[in-house]
């Protein structure tokens, strides 16, 4: 008998089990895992990640428990039936209407969960209490409910964990993170990326069938209820369970495999979900290997001139003095445009802008998130562990380029399509001296098309010559930071403008539309009077993906950049490779600004510049230089591998992609630089140095 109340659990676990098996054999053979394994590899595989899914699931289950542990009938007796729903009552009438309750000191909407929590549970126990020959009745129901919830949120789990592999390569991080707080944005996307209808209707019906099957095998179980020292051992037992799980789970997260695909399969989503969830940045002196902090300092500021954190840079020749324009493009990578390689002809206006630019042709964006690239164009840091400087709290009053700007009296705004509260970019942008245009800014007569994440490129294009020219107008030099948003899911936009239709929701149409929209932004702004007085600068902010066999695929982060300015920039293309926070120093450069600087990006036509990039994801940071990528992570973990170069057969274009070969033998000199950098940036940021 005792072993029977043990039945829900046995049904709920095992279906849990199934899901996320068939979740893993799927993601082994999505068209996104780019590796095979092996016969005995699935095996371990698999193995692993059930082992883990048991103790996941012990976790998960303790709502469940306590819902358990509470099913009596003798708190129903009098008088201690009358006493605790008394004391029900009591507690809804204070947090409905005793003004600066506890509840209400937390703000938000916590005191409306709070009392919608406690009205329920007053109204339910009042039925159970003043109806007793309907109170199994309203067990059976209640324990339906908890059933369906459990099962409903296993379903959704496995479906939300595809979609997210299917985008990502991944599972969940902290963009997950982010689409849990940002469910305006997110829910948006979903409803115009995806047939909802359709796909909610059958995990609803698939919920109930499973929910009523296990409900029928188990629902006897509470005619029955365990005996109060049943419930002793059964608490006693789940404790103790769940201390062991706590224990276990981290250690099979660690179990080494050949590969990031395999690591990430066999893992569990929601020990990586609340590990993303907790931690917005990781203390580098705690997880990654260390050197000396002035070896570290030294090493990093070598190539510099001179090798100080603050240096005056004093240009030779004198200073000009024209706008800038920066576009930063959503999700733009390399590989979509005909430079590149690309016969799809999905980017005309760009490759045609880049014949007449300074392009670079080797660019590496620093992460794969639209706020690691505005962190890199706007602070030019290399990226540090957890999430962008944007995001955190400390985020404000530091050395960017909109303060070099407003140093030399330009009117800095930074302009975004969307709402830019999304992403904490209104908080940043703000905090750093910015003026904010976004949709907040459109009267709906200006928007001629819109989806989830904001106006159309178009339509931002038409607001951003309109704010333009009114600084023009006022006498006004300004700088502009403008980041779209059209090339990103659900990938829709006016028809009519390009040979694919906006229905199709398609990624190369969300492409050929920006780039529609850029030509029709310039197409505007040569008919202005401050067109030939402005320099372009156009980068991606990072690449459309970053799933590959490494941690960190090269291919994955190289992004197009370039920097037109008509009679004023020659036409030329820079081969070396570069990071993306070297572009705007680079632009100074160009300006002959003079300037005390923190940048830590170079000025890639300076005679110390070296070449290199810096790539990272929100744990992994690595160093491109000398044809080797060398890759520090949390545990105090090194890979490096070697970069042979594999050149397009075309030489016209820069379709160059790397083998990337596993090194035994380290580099140790190398090893040295990447550590310099990330551990002297992690210290600078914390110690506030690189604040204005």
């Amino acid at each position: 008998m005792f072993a029977s109340k043990l039945k829900p659990y046995l049904y709920l676990g095992l279906f849990y089990g199934l899901v996320s098996l068939i979740v893993r054999i799927i993601f082994i053979f999505h068209p996104i895992t780019t590796v095979s394994f092996g016969f005995f590899e699935s095996l371990k595989i698999l193995f692993i990640g059930s082992l883990t899914d048991v103790f996941v699931f012990i976790l998960a289950s303790s709502i469940f428990a306590l819902y358990s542990l509470f099913l009596s009938d003798s708190k129903y007796k009098k008088p201690y039936g009358y006493i605790i729903f008394g004391l029900f009552v009591l507690a809804f009438l204070y947090t409905a209407f005793v003004p600066g309750n506890i509840f209400k000191q937390y703000g938000g909407s916590f005191p409306e969960i709070a009392m919608a929590f406690i009205g329920l549970k007053t109204l339910l126990f009042g039925l159970m209490l003043f109806l007793p020959t309907q109170r199994i009745k309203i067990r059976n129901i209640l324990y339906f409910i908890v059933l369906f919830l459990y099962v409903m949120l296993i379903i959704f789990n496995g479906v939300s964990e595809y979609f997210f592999w299917n985008e990502f390569g991944v599972r969940y991080n902290f963009i997950a993170v982010d689409y849990l707080i940002y469910t305006n944005e997110v829910i948006g996307n979903i409803m115009e990326s995806y047939p909802v209808v359709p796909l909610f209707a059958a995990i609803f019906s698939l919920t109930l069938i499973v929910t009523w099957f296990i409900y029928k095998k188990t629902k006897d179980e509470l005619l029955t209820l365990p005996t109060f020292i049943q419930k002793i051992v059964l608490l006693v037992s789940f404790v103790v369970l769940c201390g062991i799980s706590l224990f276990i789970i981290p250690k099979l997260g660690k179990v080494k495999t050949d590969n990031t695909f395999a690591q990430e399969i066999q893992a569990n989503s929601f020990p990586k979900f609340y590990n993303a969830f907790t931690q917005k940045e990781l203390d580098f002196f705690q997880f990654y290997p260390t050197i000396n902090q002035q070896v570290a300092e030294s090493d990093f500021l070598k190539p510099f001139d001179p090798p100080t954190f603050v240096r005056n840079i004093n240009p030779e020749n004198p200073e000009v003095r024209k706008n800038v324009v920066l576009i930063s493009i959503e999700s733009l990578s390399a590989e979509f445009m005909e430079h590149y390689g690309n016969d799809q002809k999905i980017m005309p206006f760009l490759d045609s802008l880049a014949d007449k630019s300074l392009m670079f042709t080797n660019l590496y964006a620093t992460g794969n998130r639209t706020v690691r690239g505005l962190e890199a164009l706007t602070l030019c840091i290399p990226p540090t562990a957890g999430e962008s400087v944007v995001k955190r709290e400390n985020n404000k009053n530091k050395f960017s380029t909109g303060s070099v700007f407003q140093s030399k009296g330009y009117d800095v705004k930074f302009l975004y399509g969307g709402y830019s509260y999304f992403d904490n970019m209104e908080d940043f942008y703000k905090g750093n001296g910015y003026e904010i245009v976004d949709r907040n800014n459109f009267k709906p007569e200006e928007i001629t098309f819109a989806n989830i994440w904001g106006v159309s490129d178009e339509d931002m294009a038409k607001k951003a010559i309109e704010v333009m020219n009114k600084e023009a107008k006022a006498g006004k030099t300004f700088f502009h930071h403008w980041m779209t948003v059209s090339n990103h899911r659900p990938f829709t936009y006016p028809d009519g403008r390009i040979n694919i239709l906006g229905t199709a929701k398609s990624r190369d149409g969300g492409v050929k539309y920006t780039d529609y929209s850029i030509r029709k932004f310039f197409e505007m702004a040569k008919k202005q009077p401050w067109y030939k007085n402005t320099v372009f600068v156009i980068v991606a902010d990072h690449c459309a993906s970053s799933a590959g066999k490494t941690e960190l695929p090269m291919d994955k982060y190289r992004i197009p950049g370039m920097i037109f300015s008509e009679g004023f920039i020659e036409p030329q293309k820079f081969t070396q490779t570069m990071s993306q926070i070297d572009v705007m120093p680079t632009l100074f450069g160009l300006l002959n600004f003079k300037y005390q600087s923190k940048f830590l990006g170079q000025d890639v036509f300076t005679q110390n510049f070296e070449p290199k990039a810096y790539i990272a994801t929100y744990q992994d940071l690595g160093l491109i230089k000398d044809n080797y990528l060398t890759i520090i992570s949390p545990t105090k973990k090194v890979k490096q591998y070697s970069l042979s170069l594999q050149p397009s057969k075309n030489p016209e274009d820069f379709k160059i992609f790397y083998d990337e070969t596993p090194v035994k033998n380290l580099q140790q000199t190398l090893v040295d630089d990447c550590i310099a950098v990330y551990q002297s940036v992690s210290f600078w940021l914390k110690e506030n140095k690189l604040n204005k």
